[in-house]
């Protein structure tokens, strides 16, 4: 499920959940690397995830490791 900013941008894909974050696929990241945001970011569910950011301002502040230490 893509995840779009505020700026209807793409985020990434919703690989899964972990814990208190989303885990996006690494596959359509431009670093080939997992990336997690927090659900605190969620403004809305749809066909897509929409978060309360823009797509820079959420790839500028994501995890690149889980938060959940798993």
């Amino acid at each position: 499920m893509p995840v779009l900013g505020t700026d209807d941008q793409q985020v990434g894909l919703v690989d899964h959940l972990d814990g208190d974050a989303i885990k996006l696929t690494k596959n359509d990241s431009g670093d080939g690397q997992h990336h997690w945001i927090p659900l605190s970011w969620v403004s809305q569910i749809d066909e897509h995830v929409h978060i309360d950011r823009s797509a820079a301002d959420a790839m500028s502040g994501w995890m690149d490791s889980s938060p959940s230490g798993n």
